[in-house]
């Protein structure tokens, strides 16, 4: 099963979820069949599942990857490691989903619309989950230096 998640980095939070599609189908069809439409200037970062993949009126960023016998260029290989960095905390939203067990282990149900909702109910866990976290307070040593 396969699904497409759109995440937001600052509140950890997943915004959209695509349907639940059967067998293994790329991302790139997926999101051409969802027809998904993002806010005007609206920063999309892409792993290379999305090769292609460029939304009007969105900007895009996607690792560039390396040419066949070539080398990256230096700014290049940062801008890879600058993406890399922030796709971490979309991964890190992914693995919060997938908390649920049900989504890990072999799904034998077999009614229609239950594996869809399966993965909305662990979307709206994680969701809940990280909207009732407790901020850690912040401990300022110096306070208690005077």
């Amino acid at each position: 099963m396969t699904n497409n998640v759109i995440t937001h980095p600052a509140s950890r939070t997943v915004c959209y979820l695509s349907q639940t599609y059967p067998g293994t189908r790329h991302d790139k069809r997926i999101c051409d069949e969802e027809g998904y439409t993002f806010p005007r200037n609206a920063q999309l970062l892409q792993d290379t599942g999305f090769q292609g993949y460029a939304p009007q009126e969105v900007i895009s960023y996607q690792p560039k990857k390396k040419p066949p016998g070539g080398e990256l260029t230096c700014c290049d290989r940062f801008i890879n490691t600058v993406i890399a960095t922030a796709r971490v905390t979309v991964e890190n939203i992914i693995c919060g989903i997938k908390r649920c067990r049900i989504l890990k282990d072999t799904f034998r149900n077999h009614l229609p619309g239950l594996d869809d909702l399966v993965i909305e109910i662990a979307c709206g866990l994680h969701n809940l989950r990280v909207r009732h976290r407790h901020p850690t307070e912040h401990f300022d040593l110096f306070v208690f230096v005077a």
